[in-house]
């Protein structure tokens, strides 16, 4: 049995920990232990990856536009293994750097293998015993796999596997209808495959506002299919190499066949916990298998703390970075600081790009009622940055709580809203009467960031919000 003053699970965001624990105390005894390349999900199979394939994406769309403002440009061709190749280039170089530190740090023991737990505080690393008093979980998840009845005999890829491409599939059919449906979507359809997303709910990206899924669903929708409420049933292999897709609309019952050279399946993403065998460590998870933490991030075996994905909360990286923080004062400074999610921002970058953060406006009127929440409204197209960019149709929605100003949500769906939204997010972090500092503060003129502090000098009820898109044949219906 070796013994650690700390054992990792994880190389992603908990390697911040471990650099500080080692910094404070350079006599500390770390076992740091992932089955996968080190980098942790964001950099080797989720955010980084991913951007570095939707970005050439963008271009092609931009550069798609270039005639409308009278520049005669025209694209050549797309050499998608190049495009690949980049991706992967770039993980590589990262990767290498990561696991160069682990491996020439003096307190770390780094094992490339399978952890388990055999019992509380102890783990079996490939073959090896381990044991310490203080474990950090951060195990990440994986690409979930929809019960579609014959799917494991036909060949698909995940977001995982779809990274190792080098030829461009001529027709694929998406499984999925969310975030990772929309940007490989975008991706590929850019690429130049024949796209069909078929989406399970009944609104395009159902994480959204309705009206920001149905304009990026009208945009993405005219460089591919996006069918919605249809439920995968079945999948076979067809002659050609193609496979079959039957889909069962959930409303009318009708069935409906897509055919496709690949399929990739993009529903959503599940625990690693199986593996881990937590319950054999005296730490609980949920009926879904996240690992349960109290708001401190602690599980249910004291000393023992998990992050990231693999508590199920968000899955996002920023939020992932944010619980490493909580996690080392709580851990390892004796603090007791509880995680806050109350400003929990996000970004979808698929063509149009889309953020938010905070409350839905369905959820501020049930919480606040409908008399206390105001409306803030702004399209691209009315500002003049937007108007010189030629955007249409791409907004700014704000939600208001009317008697301290505090913004309780933002929704943003056109170019650069992941930029866009940080105002807002920043705004929610402080006590103030954020509109009145929006208003009140110079934005450069002309630019983007017109459109939000427009957004907020624009205030309305529901009711009258609700008119509005109407009249700007912006609503969800």
């Amino acid at each position: 049995m070796k013994e650690y003053d700390l054992i990792v699970i994880g190389t992603g965001s908990a390697m911040p920990i471990v650099d500080a624990v080692l910094e404070e105390n350079p006599d500390t005894r770390i076992a740091v232990i992932d089955r996968d390349e080190p980098g942790g999900i964001c950099l080797t199979r989720g955010c980084i990856p991913s951007k570095m394939l939707v970005y050439p994406a963008e271009l092609v769309r931009e550069i798609e536009r270039a005639p409308a403002f009278g520049i005669d440009a025209s694209l050549k061709g797309i050499d998608f293994r190049r495009v690949m190749e980049r991706m992967r280039e770039t993980v590589d170089r990262d990767v290498a750097g990561i696991r160069r530190a682990l491996e020439e740090s003096p307190g770390v023991d780094y094992y490339r293998a399978i952890a388990s737990f055999t019992a509380p505080y102890t783990l079996s690393v490939d073959g090896t015993g381990i044991h310490a008093e203080k474990i950090l979980l951060c195990t990440g998840s994986k690409p979930g796999v929809p019960p579609v009845a014959g799917l494991e005999r036909v060949p698909y890829l995940t977001s995982d596997t779809l990274l190792g491409l080098d030829t461009l599939p001529p027709t694929v059919a998406v499984i999925g209808g969310g975030y990772i449906a929309a940007e490989y979507g975008h991706f590929l359809a850019a690429m130049g495959s024949k796209v069909t997303v078929i989406g399970r709910n009944p609104q395009f990206i159902p994480e959204e506002e309705p009206e920001v899924s149905a304009l990026a669903r009208k945009v993405l929708g005219e460089h591919l299919t996006i069918v919605t409420d249809q439920e995968v049933r079945s999948a076979e292999n067809r002659p050609g190499g193609t496979v079959g897709l039957v889909a069962r609309d959930r409303g009318t019952g009708e069935e409906t066949e897509y055919v496709a050279d690949t399929v990739l399946v993009a529903s959503g993403r599940i625990p690693n916990t199986d593996i881990l065998h937590p319950e054999r460590g005296g730490v609980r998870t949920d009926a879904r298998g996240w690992i349960e933490v109290d708001d401190y991030l602690q599980t249910s075996q004291t000393g023992v703390w998990a992050l990231g994905d693999a508590n199920g909360k968000y899955l996002f990286k920023h939020v992932a970075n944010y619980e490493a923080r909580i996690v080392y004062v709580n851990a390892f400074l004796g603090e007791r600081v509880r995680a806050d999610y109350r400003v929990v921002p996000h970004a979808v970058f698929t063509w149009p790009e889309i953020a938010a953060v905070g409350m839905r406006e369905r959820e501020a009127v049930e919480a606040y009622g409908a008399d206390r929440v105001s409306i803030g409204f702004q399209r691209y197209q009315d500002t003049a940055k937007g108007e010189a960019m030629g955007v249409r149709d791409g907004f700014v929605k704000v939600i208001v709580e009317n008697r301290s100003g505090h913004v309780l949500g933002a929704h943003i769906v056109g170019p650069s809203a992941s930029v866009l939204i940080q105002e807002v997010v920043t705004l929610m972090y402080t006590d103030l009467h954020a509109r009145r500092l929006v208003l009140a503060s110079m934005h450069i003129h002309p630019a983007l960031g017109e459109v939000v502090q427009r957004a907020f000098s624009s205030l309305m009820s529901p009711a009258e919000y609700r008119r509005l898109l109407d009249d700007y044949g912006l609503s969800a219906q």
